[in-house]
């Protein structure tokens, strides 16, 4: 079954690498776009090595970036040849489900409002995939209402939303907006995938609870 994970720009973002190795011990064909700010935490040469599938960072072509492409060996198939402009419609029919871990606030934002303006947001608009949402972010952007009424538009839209965890943030703080753990956001996927047929009109907030 596959399912693609994104990744945008947070410091959890090294997190997502663990996550796909846990996704595929529950045999899922993991693909994944990584957003521009993401790029910045982590290398999509890491994850292409980790599911074997050509990593997606653009709506465009970028030649010149052996990064982006798959070794030997290894699945072409999410590219048609036609340029990454219209793969977000390929992908979107494809899936079984997008996640989206660590979504920031920006991401939460982008979603809410409806725009499309790179590869994962053009996704997320075009498929009709149970989506799965993993908020990451400092304690006030977390508590702050602008976030609050975004994650609560996107409950009210179908998303299932993985709540982060209560500790040490990296930046000293302390309180909610850590990454929930790989369990619990394993635990939403799978709970979305064998479910799926019977989400529809439904909404659901999924807590991880203290660490």
């Amino acid at each position: 079954m596959r399912v693609t994970l994104g990744v945008t720009g947070g410091i959890a973002a090294y997190k997502a690498a663990e996550l796909v190795r846990e996704l595929q011990r529950k045999a899922l064909d993991v693909h994944v776009v990584m957003t521009e700010g993401a790029q910045r935490f982590i290398q999509p040469l890491t994850f292409a090595a980790l599911t074997g599938h050509r990593v997606i960072t653009s709506l465009w072509d970028q030649p010149g970036h052996p990064e982006l492409e798959p070794g030997p060996g290894t699945d072409f198939s999410a590219s048609s040849g036609l340029g990454q402009g219209i793969e977000h419609i390929d992908m979107a029919q494809g899936i079984a489900a997008l996640v989206v871990a660590p979504a920031t606030a920006d991401t939460l934002s982008r979603f809410a409002q409806g725009r499309a303006n790179d590869f994962l947001s053009t996704l997320y608009l075009a498929t009709t995939a149970p989506v799965v949402l993993a908020p990451a972010m400092n304690v006030r952007m977390w508590e702050h209402p602008a976030t609050q009424a975004n994650i609560a538009l996107l409950v009210e839209r179908g998303a299932l939303i993985v709540s982060p965890a209560t500790g040490e943030l990296a930046c000293g703080m302390v309180g909610a907006g850590r990454l929930a753990s790989h369990e619990s956001i394993v635990e939403a996927v799978l709970s979305v995938l064998h479910h799926s047929n019977d989400l529809a009109g439904e909404t659901f907030l999924v807590t991880a609870g203290g660490t």
